[in-house]
């Protein structure tokens, strides 16, 4: 199984993100890590690795899709 992750910052752009992400993705075939960069600060640098630049961003398969724009992964540094 692959994982999708989630990451946010909390704001009400992303927490509405989150439920359509939730809602959407087949838990057969993916499993959803999700990640309040907010809250999981230690976090930060994993995504950028991934190439998140703002959240809220799910890396699904090694690509980033940023949906929307809540807050640049700057601003949560």
């Amino acid at each position: 199984m692959s994982i999708a992750v989630f990451y946010h910052a909390g704001c009400p752009v992303c927490l509405g993100a989150e439920q359509m992400i939730a809602d959407a993705i087949d838990p057969s075939k993916y499993q959803v890590d999700v990640v309040h960069l907010g809250e999981q600060t230690g976090r930060i640098a994993e995504a950028e690795a991934a190439g998140v630049k703002s959240v809220p961003a799910l890396v699904l398969n090694n690509q980033v899709f940023h949906i929307n724009f809540g807050a640049s992964i700057d601003d949560l540094k």
